[in-house]
């Protein structure tokens, strides 16, 4: 976790999905679970008060973002200094804020404090194995046509292709076509994103088949 001290009232800090996960939760855990957002967020203002003396007290504001490998949370303590409640130091035209009171010990699960990020995007998620990069430089003709994130790793000998597409704007044929293309060149596989973030080697970070067809 990298933490940062913004001023006497503010604190910034960084959690990626692997640090997450090894504190024992899961990323859907932190993102849809109230109680487990409250548990880690709690757990994280802990090690904060231990390392930046920072002490989580009275009403604060939270403010998250998504970042592509994990959370970014800044946590301003909310009271003046004649105990008024300040406004919320981030605009009020912020989506991604939310006012807590510690006293009433209200809480909101990341997702609603992201507030549906990204005009309520549902995101979906699927890495692929290959054995050679020839499969990858194939595969690339035939994706040219669907709209999807993609990202391409190389860990254990092997290539790995990380697809994050919107789930709202294709219809379940289109998903089906996507989803056996994908599956005719790679192998579906249950290796995160975030283990080939923190041990794999990126090749390419974005637009792989984009990419892939500038030089293949």
């Amino acid at each position: 976790m990298e933490i940062e001290r913004i001023n006497e009232n503010t604190v910034k800090f960084f959690l990626s999905y692997m640090d997450i996960e090894e504190r024992g939760f899961t990323r859907e855990e932190v993102w849809y679970n109230r109680e487990k957002s409250e548990e880690l967020f709690w757990d994280m203002m802990d090690e904060i008060n231990d390392e930046a003396e920072f002490e989580a007290e009275g009403p604060l504001w939270i403010q998250v973002h998504a970042k592509k490998n994990g959370i970014e949370v800044t946590v301003t303590r909310a009271n003046t200094a004649d105990g008024q409640v300040s406004e919320s130091p981030f605009g009020s035209d912020d989506e991604h804020d939310v006012f807590h009171d510690i006293e009433g010990r209200s809480f909101q699960s990341m997702e609603d404090i992201l507030n549906a990020t990204e005009n309520n995007v549902e995101w979906m998620e699927n890495t692929f194995e290959f054995n050679e990069f020839e499969n990858v430089i194939q595969l690339a003709n035939r994706m040219r046509h669907y709209e999807a994130k993609t990202s391409l790793y190389f860990y254990n000998n092997k290539y790995y292709l990380n697809v994050v597409y919107d789930s709202e704007q294709m219809d379940d044929k289109e998903k089906t076509n996507m989803f056996s293309v994908l599956s005719e060149f790679g192998v579906p596989t249950k290796t995160t994103i975030h283990l080939l973030e923190e041990y794999g080697d990126i090749i390419v970070e974005s637009d792989v088949f984009t990419e892939i067809e500038k030089f293949f």
